[in-house]
């Protein structure tokens, strides 16, 4: 990052005095020129397009003038606080943010790990949201700090809210890393409180598929990069982009480098996309961000859709992923598409525009589709058009690369028109049917990626599912042991004409109870003569 050559306007202290409440102490002094301010936390945080509330987690919130008085203030809403500034010119706030979750987008204390994401813990002030900030850490002397951020000992300077925001930081006495270099930039892979890291392997592999992306777009948006990655000893999968950086979640632990390596390669991958696709090139919607409400867009097909499959198409691209393993991972999005009901009912837009409505949880049963799973196939389809019309000189990579360099787009974002518009100039055919009947609309996709599937060689087959549950009856069970519980159900399947519903248990077959064993009773009885129990 550049340097900042003037004194900072904005000045925080973190601290953790007592790790084990797990209560990120926060303190912000700056300078006020008004007789009334008003201060804020954000909403949400981009990368997850959903209101996040974080204020919920803010206690003990006082602000102090020169003299170290208790100064007025009041709530304004939920996440922002009107102050009383009268003959005072320098406000001191102090507040504890609740910190017990650690993942990709999240801040955590404890007394092994600092982990910060400023954008849902550090409030802003509008007027020196564009001023310089000094970040001062109160953290253990050998302690190593993680970040794209200037770091001169334990201090972090950041020229702006905006890149404050977009810049995570892990500390602790376990972190590593190591490096590679491509072109201009400079990649660093930090890990924290892991063993036996194959490094010449994962180095090796990083450096492939950020070779090959770098490569088709010309060049990378900036001189560094950081892979953060946090591996917990739970089962986790999570990542987030930012900018110079992105964090990742991925565990349990002792499997990263083993059953979970391809899984880890993926995130990377998808993540490193993310430096251009969304953190360069942005909806109008998002450009520039407004912390404070829902940034609608409907682009989402684009932003997670089209990242998905390219993350995954550069791993093969690149060499990193063989063939077989490559097409694993498309017909796991291939099979989510079609255990969702949802495709009959709503657009990839439509879901987009909804994960402020209801984030990223399942939600009402078939309401919403995964702006990833649709929109990945629907970038596979688009790529299979573009190629055919070209005769293979242009795929998709060549539209969101155009995308890249158009200098309007970078300046002030784009919509779907331009989308559309780039696709059909490097094509030179019309997909206006292709916006109308699938991105925006509900028209089924199994033809067109029979098609797409054709062109490239491949073949989609369908099998009976291995469980009786969802080849006979038509429903997928809740994981884990114990009870039976009715996860989700497909449409005018034998479980729903039967009038089983979601959220059901399925406590005996044929009279006979079941405990966690319900496979074993189904193969058991003739499948086309059960009664089942519920409750």
């Amino acid at each position: 990052m550049p340097k900042i050559q003037n004194s900072p306007l904005v000045n925080y202290i973190l601290s953790i005095p007592s790790p084990h409440e797990q209560y990120l102490h926060i303190e912000c002094t700056f300078d006020v020129g008004s007789d009334q301010i008003e201060v804020f936390l954000p909403s949400w945080r981009p990368g997850r397009y959903e209101i996040s509330n974080f204020a919920k987690n803010i206690r003990g919130f006082k602000i102090f003038n020169e003299a170290n008085e208790l100064v007025p203030f009041q709530k304004s809403s939920k996440d922002s606080w009107i102050i009383d500034c009268q003959n005072t010119h320098k406000i001191k706030i102090k507040y504890q943010y609740y910190s017990n979750e650690l993942n990709a987008g999240s801040t955590y204390v404890s007394d092994k790990l600092l982990y910060v994401n400023p954008v849902n813990c550090l409030i802003y002030i509008e007027e020196l949201f564009n001023k310089p900030i000094h970040l001062q850490l109160d953290i253990p002397k050998n302690w190593q700090i993680a970040t794209s951020l200037e770091t001169l000992d334990a201090t972090l300077t950041a020229p702006s809210f905006e890149v404050l925001y977009d810049s995570p930081f892990i500390c602790s006495n376990k972190l590593v890393n190591e490096s590679y270099t491509i072109g201009q930039t400079k990649f660093f892979v930090w890990f924290n409180d892991i063993q036996d890291i194959p490094w010449d392997r994962l180095l090796n592999d990083f450096e492939r598929f950020s070779k090959k992306q770098i490569k088709d777009f010309g060049e990378f948006p900036s001189k560094e990069f950081h892979f953060l990655i946090h591996t917990p000893a739970y089962k986790a999968y999570h990542g987030v982009e930012h900018t110079n950086s992105t964090v990742i979640a991925l565990g349990p632990c002792y499997d990263v480098f083993g059953r979970l390596y391809s899984e880890l390669l993926g995130v990377s991958s998808h993540e490193l996309y993310h430096a251009w696709n969304i953190k360069t090139i942005r909806p109008k919607a998002m450009h520039p961000y407004r912390f404070r409400e829902e940034n609608y867009s409907r682009l989402g097909y684009i932003y997670e859709g089209v990242t998905t499959y390219m993350g995954d198409l550069y791993l093969l691209k690149s060499g990193v992923f063989t063939l077989s393993e490559y097409l694993k991972e498309l017909e796991q999005q291939f099979q989510r598409h079609f255990d969702n009901p949802a495709r009959f009912y709503t657009s990839v837009g439509d879901s987009s525009f909804d994960t402020w409505l209801d984030g990223y949880i399942s939600g009402a049963p078939g309401r919403k589709l995964s702006i990833y799973v649709e929109g990945c196939l629907l970038a596979f389809v688009t790529d299979f058009m573009i190629r055919k019309a070209t005769k293979n000189k242009y795929g998709i990579e060549e539209v969101i690369k155009r995308m890249y360099t158009d200098p309007s787009i970078t300046a002030s974002g784009f919509d779907e028109s331009d989308y559309q518009r780039i696709i059909e100039k490097t094509s030179g055919i019309s997909f206006q049917s292709f916006f109308d009947n699938y991105l925006n609309g509900t028209h089924s996709y199994e033809p067109i990626l029979q098609e797409a599937l054709e062109y490239f060689g491949l073949e989609m087959k369908l099998t009976d599912a291995a469980l009786l549950t969802e080849s006979a009856l038509g429903i997928k069970l809740a994981p884990g042991k114990g009870k039976c519980r009715i996860q989700s159900m497909a449409l005018g399947s034998p479980a729903d004409m039967c009038g089983l519903r979601i959220g059901d248990d399925i406590i005996g077959v044929n009279q006979m109870k079941v405990d966690g064993d319900i496979e074993n009773w189904l193969r058991y009885f003739n499948i086309a003569d059960i009664t089942l129990t519920t409750n």
